[in-house]
């Protein structure tokens, strides 16, 4: 499984399955996925 990180974007690369996984796993953290853009942006600049 591959997740790639752009500007405003998030691409997941892999099985339906892990890609299913994955989201759920971070569905418990961010409610959007915009949230999760910007906790990713918030930690790159760190």
């Amino acid at each position: 499984m591959q997740i790639y990180v752009r500007p405003n974007s998030i691409i997941l690369v892999g099985k339906a399955w892990e890609i299913r996984s994955k989201l759920k796993e971070y569905a418990k953290k961010h409610d959007t996925v915009a949230e999760w853009i910007l906790h990713l942006k918030e930690n790159n600049a760190k």
